[in-house]
């Protein structure tokens, strides 16, 4: 499994709200977070979804997953950036789902060659509202480090970045974004977004 795949892959695991703790008796994003991990992993590790016949169930439950925790609109502002600002609000709906089915897709495409890597957990700050997680991704090999943003609103911690060696994830995307509404327009983009493949886990293509 390459490294940008595994990244990928552990990266968009991350991007899930976790309970924000009010008082010192509730768990830390970093137990709230490895307890979420262990629930997605226990899903990939399941025989009973291991054989290709099951592949589709495995697929729906992991995309269930995502799902319900995404925090989508929060990864779409910070994503599109100023050009947000400017959009109506039936844009913005609309660029935040095909968003998300974006990044569904990718996850589970990239799922599909998880090897047992594991995550050790270095540590973890919280300042004015905002935590960040910081950990590595390791296996025979492959120690990769994943730095993970996250803001605090609504009684939760979602998290809103991924730092994969050094590169955010959002900053990623809104740089290929950007380059396609520089080139074109917004409504490319969207057009791009609808029409991609579904099952490659590719970006849109520039």
């Amino acid at each position: 499994m390459g490294t940008l795949h595994v990244a990928l892959l552990t990266g968009l695991l991350f991007l899930l709200p976790i309970p924000a703790p009010a008082d010192s008796g509730r768990e830390t994003p970093t137990a709230v977070v490895r307890a979420t991990l262990d629930a997605v992993f226990h899903i990939l590790d399941d025989p009973h979804l291991k054989p290709a016949t099951q592949a589709k169930q495995r697929r729906h439950q992991l995309e269930q997953v995502i799902a319900e925790r995404f925090d989508y609109e929060e990864m779409s502002k910070r994503t599109l950036a100023a050009q947000w600002k400017t959009l109506s609000d039936k844009d913005r709906q609309e660029f935040v789902q095909l968003f998300k089915a974006f990044l569904s897709d990718q996850y589970a495409a990239r799922i599909e060659g998880y090897a047992g890597e594991r995550v050790v957990y270095l540590s973890e700050r919280t300042a004015n509202g905002y935590a960040e997680v910081r950990t590595r991704l390791v296996s025979d090999k492959l120690d990769l480090p994943m730095d993970y943003r996250l803001t605090g609103k609504h009684g939760t911690w979602y998290a809103y970045d991924v730092i994969v060696d050094g590169v955010s994830l959002v900053m990623n995307y809104r740089s290929q974004f950007t380059k396609i509404m520089a080139e074109s327009s917004f409504q490319e983009l969207l057009r791009r977004l609808r029409e991609r493949p579904t099952k490659d886990g590719g970006p849109p293509k520039t």
